[in-house]
């Protein structure tokens, strides 16, 4: 039987991915002992009924105690807080990472409380939903989704090992990027079109004021996708645009430029130039279900169990 990579697992934060990765950990006998921590008493109440963990915590020092990975599963905002309360009971030679959206505001807010002899591995699983909560998470919600870490000079080289082992165990693919161009990318696949999502919404919200429920009772496709996206949760989104400002608002600004483009060509009655953006935009769709990263099934087949399988 194969070593598992870690004896002692902390969960800081017992939402949907600390959930997720608690199911996955258990699943596929990655770690001896998973223990969490989360903020609320209602959290930790609702982990401790239904069996999130083996053992829940009150404070997250108490939970990082002799614990040889450390995963800070909290929004951006909050990283500074928690790094410094668990900095003096960190055990030397313990793995320490995260699961944020945004990695140089984490690695700027992280890194100063690390103790010498930890290693501080940054990460991001590009995976989730819109609940939240510690009985959303499930064991298959990694799996071949990518999992990047940012590791920093002078990494070691082990501990980065044994971190991949884990992340590679609960079925997600793994890639390195530099902190910057990670922050880039993601604002361009994610956090521009949550908040693009989160304004076609608010105008929705808006507009069906003076429709009154027509917006919602003929919600076609394309908006039931924005619905699903802002749904997400909004101390987490709220720390990630405060915290990924320049790159997010340089791809907001090209976005801008590009549907003032569009618009004019509607203006315009340009149908060559519509028809020839929309097949480029097209080609990028079937790229991503070629790649795994989603299905071309009816509603991108996001109906999925707690177990993985489709529903119906």
């Amino acid at each position: 039987m194969t070593a598992r990579p870690f004896r002692r697992v902390a969960l800081i934060g017992l939402g949907l991915i600390a959930g997720s990765m608690a199911h996955a950990i258990r699943q596929n006998g990655l770690a001896d002992e998973i223990v969490g921590h989360a903020r609320s008493r209602e959290t930790r109440d609702t982990a401790r009924r239904i069996g999130l963990v083996d053992r829940v915590c009150d404070t997250a020092a108490e939970a990082v105690a002799d614990a040889d990975l450390v995963v800070l599963c909290v929004p951006v905002g909050a990283m500074a807080d928690v790094a410094r309360e668990i900095a003096p009971r960190l055990a030397p030679g313990a793995v320490l990472t995260d699961v944020g959206s945004v990695k140089q505001s984490v690695i700027d807010a992280v890194g100063p409380h690390v103790p010498e002899g930890v290693h501080f591995i940054p990460g991001h699983p590009l995976a989730g939903t819109e609940h939240s909560g510690p009985e959303s998470g499930f064991a298959t919600l990694f799996r071949d989704r990518w999992w990047l870490l940012t590791p920093l000079p002078g990494t070691d080289e082990a501990a980065q090992a044994r971190l991949l082992a884990l992340i590679r165990g609960m079925g997600a693919r793994t890639d390195t990027m530099d902190p910057a161009h990670h922050d880039l990318v993601l604002a361009v696949t994610s956090h521009a079109p949550h908040l693009i999502a989160y304004t076609m919404v608010g105008v929705a919200d808006h507009l069906s004021r003076v429709t009154e429920t027509e917006v919602i009772n003929y919600s076609a496709a394309g908006f039931r996708d924005f619905t699903r996206i802002a749904a997400s949760d909004p101390t987490m989104w709220r720390d990630v645009f405060l915290h990924n400002r320049e790159a997010t608002l340089d791809i907001l600004g090209r976005f801008t430029e590009e549907l003032f483009m569009l618009q004019r060509a509607i203006r315009m009655g340009d149908g060559p130039l519509l028809h020839d953006y929309f097949g480029r935009t097209r080609a990028i769709r079937r790229g991503i279900i070629d790649a795994g990263q989603d299905t071309a099934a009816p509603d991108f087949g996001r109906a999925q169990r707690a177990d993985g399988k489709p529903e119906g």
